[in-house]
């Protein structure tokens, strides 16, 4: 686990480009934050490093989106959902099980039971600054610790 601190929209950005260098095909990205904390800005930026020319929407109502660049990304919003069931109807657990891509799953902490075995986490944190994010990126599992040893050297230079 480690934390970047960023200072303004431009640099998380900058950040998420790091990221979209380094993220491997059938990597699950899980982000975290407040409403207006930049989650959307994050895969915006990432998916551009990933060669997607289409516009980057939050799926908020849509609930999933598939780019395609690079490799496809699927982009989940789990915000208007209510129960673990849902999940189900949307084919979920079918994506993330085996990704194929890049999963980035918005709000991933309203079901943390039905996250796959191994993911990224990366959660933006507001601070008193109103440009300033704290990101902390953590992993659950093995797969993803190469990644994350490489984003944190990135970030450190």
């Amino acid at each position: 686990m480690f934390t970047c601190i960023t200072e303004s929209p431009e640099q998380t950005s900058d950040l998420a480009v790091a990221v979209g260098k380094r993220i491997r095909e059938g990597t699950v990205l899980c982000l975290e934050g407040d409403l207006g904390a930049g989650k959307t800005l994050f895969v915006q930026a990432m998916a551009a490093t990933l060669g997607v020319e289409s516009e980057v929407t939050s799926p908020t109502f849509n609930l999933m989106n598939i780019y395609e660049g690079i490799c496809p990304i699927l982009h989940f919003d789990l915000y208007r959902l209510e129960t673990e069931e849902q999940l189900e109807d949307i084919g979920f657990f079918e994506y993330t099980e085996n990704p194929e891509g890049i999963v980035v799953i918005e709000w991933a902490d309203k079901f943390p039971d039905a996250l796959p075995e191994e993911y990224v986490t990366v959660r933006l944190e507001r601070t008193e600054n109103p440009d300033e994010r704290c990101i902390l990126f953590s992993c659950i599992g093995e797969r993803n610790e190469e990644f994350l040893k490489e984003l944190e050297e990135s970030c450190q230079s």
